[in-house]
């Protein structure tokens, strides 16, 4: 085995199996801190905890190689003022906890990536935002990855290298959007949402996995680092790939105001389809990361290659 031990924080949802599956095969023990107790598969083990205070899951962290922070409320959902509060409680409570108990080991995780999101960017259509040059956004989603990301920092962790993975959207078959959107293709709403013109900044699951071991591995790499594929697509490329992946020659396309009727009924937001995220992974390309997706198109065409 390469690994001794692996610690997925919040790690039961759709990001945390991926990783879990791609970690399985090369480490001694997963550890997955979940609030809801699960049977051990094999070497992947769940601990309770309950993300805001010490216990026995102390233990799991004591010389693991990576912990990963997943945790958070799911920010499909309609934004109220009580899922606000629990969207930011969920981020940033966890975040300090861990942060405050690494900080007093004697044998920390030697890696802590804290998954955190591109969408802290501004709405983009004009030009690509990399790590060093990217304009931070405004409003709540912003908010939101600004008090995530300094409840990350502002904890001095000397033995732990710390790395804010600014994830874009994972793509994969299993959960996450894209089964949601081949849905919709195989239903004849495969068109462009909104103008299409906005840009998604996307990730095939894969190297969203890959790259966490890679930063890992690569001792010099820390700080915020943008975890997108290289190549951001417009929404209506992506969705014309999809048709075409899907051998489906046409569909309907989703207007603004119908996209913000459709997002109040299903209690969701429509910025989640609307906003422009036009992310560049300047750090990974710079320091050598290969991508195993760069292009949207082969992506969607892998994904749908599998079988599930």
């Amino acid at each position: 085995m390469k690994y001794r031990r692996i610690v997925l924080a919040g790690g039961h949802g759709y990001l945390g199996r991926v990783l879990a599956g791609y970690y399985r095969s090369i480490t001694e023990e997963i550890i997955i801190l979940s609030r809801k107790a699960q049977p051990d598969i094999g070497n992947i083990k769940t601990i309770i905890w309950d993300g805001a205070a010490s216990g026995p899951w102390l233990q799991s962290l004591d010389g693991a190689d990576l912990l990963v922070n997943l945790c958070g409320k799911n920010v499909n959902c309609r934004y109220t003022e009580e899922n606000r509060k629990e969207i930011i409680r969920s981020r940033v409570i966890p975040t300090k906890l861990l942060g405050s108990v690494i900080r007093q080991m004697e044998n920390p995780p030697r890696v802590w990536i804290n998954v955190t999101s591109a969408t802290i960017y501004r709405h983009a259509e004009d030009e690509p935002q990399d790590e060093e040059k990217g304009e931070i956004g405004y409003g709540f989603s912003i908010d939101v990855c600004r008090r995530w990301e300094d409840a990350f920092f502002n904890t001095e962790t000397p033995l732990t290298r710390k790395i804010a993975l600014r994830m874009g959207i994972v793509l994969g078959r299993t959960d996450g959007v894209f089964p949601r959107l081949l849905s919709l293709v195989k239903c004849g709403f495969g068109g462009k949402q909104g103008d299409g013109r906005q840009y998604i900044s996307w990730i095939h699951e894969q190297d969203a996995a890959r790259c966490t071991e890679w930063l890992m591995l690569n001792e010099h790499v820390r700080g915020v680092i943008n975890c997108t594929a290289p190549e951001a697509v417009k929404n209506k490329d992506f969705m014309s790939f999809m048709r075409q992946a899907c051998g489906i020659p046409f569909g309907l396309p989703s207007p603004a105001w119908l996209l913000n009727i459709g997002a109040q009924i299903i209690r969701t937001e429509p910025e989640l389809i609307l906003k422009s995220r036009w992310v560049q992974p300047e750090k990974l390309l710079n320091n050598g990361y290969k991508f195993l997706f760069s292009k949207a198109e082969y992506a969607i065409k892998d994904i749908l290659s599998i079988r599930v």
